[in-house]
């Protein structure tokens, strides 16, 4: 089972970096960027890994996702350089929506490997002193914080002396509101998926250390 949350991570995060060109609007006062519904999804990931599979399989894992990411944004730099065929008229759309600005892609990335590593930190310290038990104190404790660093920091190094400061606040404000109450709904999803994992891998005969 292993295998498939890990290939669920990866590409939840390269498609969030797709995705994350589109902006939208809960109400009038929250505005988050479209890879928001995806993001919330890779920590409580990365928790069902590290409950069942233990802190160095969510390391590899996180590691893993770094690097699909640098391949993911070396790749696209290509393919955006590559000349367009003459019947090819979307160039500057392709542009637009795949290129983003370095600033950005550097924001994520820093973003990305400091708070997906704290939250297997969090999560697995834990683990050690609860055990089997309380994995939904774990669980909301590890991505909360995790999520309020990941925040901070990608609005900080990719808008901070282009945004004014009350804007970027705003931002902040609103997105981590969002993560929030996310990681609460997500809960049950982190139950269930362990659950899932466990039996998966016992039907198969397969041990946790296996991998």
């Amino acid at each position: 089972m292993l295998y498939y949350l890990n290939g669920l991570f990866v590409g939840f995060l390269i498609l969030a970096n797709v995705l994350a060109v589109k902006v939208f609007s809960i109400g009038e006062w929250m505005v988050l960027p479209a890879a928001a519904i995806l993001i919330i999804f890779t920590y409580p990931l990365i928790d069902v890994i590290c409950e069942v599979y233990g802190k160095e399989a969510g390391g590899r894992t996180v590691r893993t996702g770094l690097i699909a990411q640098v391949f993911a944004v070396f790749f696209i730099a290509i393919a955006i350089e590559l000349p367009p065929a003459q019947a090819f008229v979307h160039q500057q759309e392709f542009e637009t929506i795949l290129g983003g600005s370095m600033r950005v892609i550097i924001a994520s990335l820093i973003a990305y490997s400091i708070s997906v590593n704290l939250d297997v930190v969090i999560f697995s310290k834990f683990k050690e002193k609860h055990g089997d038990g309380k994995l939904w104190l774990r669980n909301n404790a590890s991505t909360m914080l995790s999520q309020l660093i990941d925040t901070a920091l990608f609005v900080t190094i990719a808008f901070f002396g282009i945004m004014p400061f009350k804007v970027l606040l705003t931002l902040f404000i609103t997105q981590y509101i969002f993560k929030f109450l996310a990681s609460i709904v997500a809960t049950p999803l982190v139950y269930g998926l362990v659950y899932v994992a466990r039996k998966f891998d016992k039907h198969k005969g397969i041990e946790p250390s296996h991998y």
